[in-house]
């Protein structure tokens, strides 16, 4: 579809500013149910407001029944609707969330058959999400938190803005003046800051990113932010050309061994349209050492030599920093990357701008010389996912997550030895270590210091899955007391009932619980309405996060 016969998002409002930074209720009501049904992605990476408002979420579950019968049947939906890929799984929510209108109403602002493929799917999410945010009220938790988003926008805001004045003065394009075109950064950090969703809806272009508080200086990635910027600056320049690139064709034969997503194989305007991004986002590169200070004081024209030397030095590590990004973008299959990276070094010499030198270098190519330089690219393997297309970037598994995965391979010497390292830890997930270490100590039969640990962790945890559990194998633990102590069980049962998350198999074995107590298996064989001990968790399957407690 072109680019233009896209419906417009609902986000985006007719007469705003051209260029703008926002959050969005929609978007955030989706996000917190996400969250709500075990979407924990790199939380402890995230904003601390995203914890804060999990908390109210849950505070509010626990509160109410009918909250928490509201929250089981989204999660149930959720969880008939997950797909393999966690970057896909999401970004068809993220889509939705954008075409829809604000609170309370929440309904789509175009008709099914228009909403993206991947919005559709999910589309009948909206009465439950509608129930859901209802029932705990998630309105009032929205503005409760407004100002935390308000101070993050305010912290990305002036970055951001240089970042765009910057790529505008090197690109001689003047401010925009005209509002039929919006460029929209939407900030929601109840997603994860490794998932980056950008759309391209009509003529505008969103980018929602997610805070990292782990970052030094700005929490948000500003690269891919120019990134999307840059579609949406260049996009109109190359497709207004589209007639030129019926000659073009042939460039896509060179690119069908490159290790690119076949819309780049197959699209000759995408592909051209990305070289063109590649060659400015490297003449834009700067190396991490920062230039040699202009030296001053009294002693300046001494200093002159010594600082024009040391300014030549930086600009050659430059062009060949510049220079081998270019030459990797190539290899990439970004075959065009050199020519228009020749084209924009002219430019800069003539004082021209993007929009003076994009037809000459589209309608001035000589398609078979390039044709001929492409074939003499060796590809590499992989390429980095483009902003533009949904992805998920997992972070290195460590810690409590890897003693997680140890624990789930029957590996109980290498779990333990992390969990108690996260113990000792100032900074460390003590909750998560101790709950593992309950587990562990139930798989050794240790009963009195799993008790113990379990009890520990309900002081300890916020998460619905992590206390419910706990309450659970306190519970059957007390169950097999000797004597039984029936009463405390049914009461942990109960407890886990009120605390519980989404899951159902959360729930029936709190109901289970209730109903009769636990028998150990080597006392009566285990079926389905009675579990035995699974310290490993292998019979409790998470809806998202692969280090959840188990």
């Amino acid at each position: 579809m072109n680019p233009v016969d896209r419906p417009a998002a609902a986000r985006i409002e007719r007469g705003g500013a051209a260029i703008s930074l926002e959050t969005n209720e929609s978007l955030f009501q989706m996000a917190v149910a996400l969250n709500a049904c075990g979407y924990d992605a790199d939380l402890e990476r995230s904003a601390p407001v995203r914890a804060e408002v999990r908390a109210d979420v849950n505070a509010a579950l626990q509160a109410s029944e009918s909250a928490r019968e509201s929250r089981d049947d989204l999660c149930a939906y959720i969880a008939k609707h997950r797909l393999d890929d966690l970057g896909v799984e999401v970004s068809q929510y993220v889509s939705l969330a954008l075409y829809l209108s604000p609170p309370p109403d929440l309904i789509p602002n175009v008709d099914l058959p228009r909403l993206p493929p991947q919005a559709a799917d999910v589309v009948n999410v909206l009465p439950l999400l509608r129930n859901f945010a209802q029932q705990v009220d998630l309105h009032y938790i929205w503005i409760k938190h407004r100002p935390e988003y308000e101070a993050l926008l305010a912290r990305i805001h002036d970055p951001m803005t240089d970042m765009i004045l910057q790529t505008n003065f090197y690109l001689h394009k003047p401010p925009t003046t005209l509002n039929t075109r919006r460029f929209l950064v939407l900030v929601e950090p109840m997603f994860s800051p490794n998932l980056t969703n950008a759309r391209v809806y009509g003529s505008d272009y969103i980018i929602v990113v997610s805070p990292n508080k782990t970052a030094t200086g700005v929490p948000v990635n500003l690269n891919q932010i120019r990134h999307v910027y840059l579609h949406y600056v260049v996009e109109p320049l190359v497709y207004s050309r589209g007639q030129a690139m019926e000659g073009m064709q042939p460039l896509l034969e060179t690119v069908q061994s490159a290790p690119l997503p076949f819309f780049y194989k197959s699209d000759i305007v995408a592909l051209m349209t990305e070289c063109v991004i590649k060659a400015i986002e490297a003449h834009l590169y700067l190396i991490p050492q920062p230039p040699p200070k202009v030296p001053g004081g009294p002693k300046r024209s001494q200093a002159d030599t010594a600082y024009q030397a040391a300014m030549a030095a930086y600009d050659a590590e430059t062009t060949a920093a510049r220079d081998s990004l270019v030459l990797y973008d190539m290899r990439q299959g970004w075959i065009l990357t050199q020519y228009f990276y020749n084209g924009l070094t002219q430019m800069q010499h003539s004082g021209q701008g993007l929009s003076d030198v994009m037809a000459p270098l589209i309608y001035g190519m000589d398609v078979q010389r390039q044709k001929h330089a492409a074939e003499q690219i060796l590809f590499v393997k992989s390429v980095p996912p483009d902003p533009l297309s949904p992805s998920y970037t997992p972070h290195k598994i460590q810690g409590i997550e890897l003693a997680e995965q140890d624990l789930m391979k029957g590996d109980i010497a290498s779990a333990e030895t992390l969990a108690q390292k996260a113990l000792k830890d100032p900074s460390g997930d003590h909750a998560d270590a101790t709950y593992l270490m309950a587990r562990i100590d139930l798989m050794q039969g240790n009963a009195d210091a799993a008790t113990k640990a379990f009890q520990q962790t309900l002081t300890l945890s916020q998460d619905p899955r992590t206390l419910a559990w706990s309450h659970i194998y306190l519970g059957r633990l007390y169950d097999v007391k000797d004597p039984p102590q029936r009463a405390k069980a049914i009461a942990e049962y109960k407890e886990a009932l009120v605390v519980r998350d989404g899951s159902p198999d959360t729930k029936q074995a709190a109901e289970n619980g209730i109903a009769r107590p636990f028998l150990l298996p080597q006392q009566a064989a285990p079926d389905a309405d009675n579990e035995p001990f699974d310290p490993t968790g292998k019979a409790e399957k998470e809806a998202y996060k692969p280090s959840a407690p188990q």
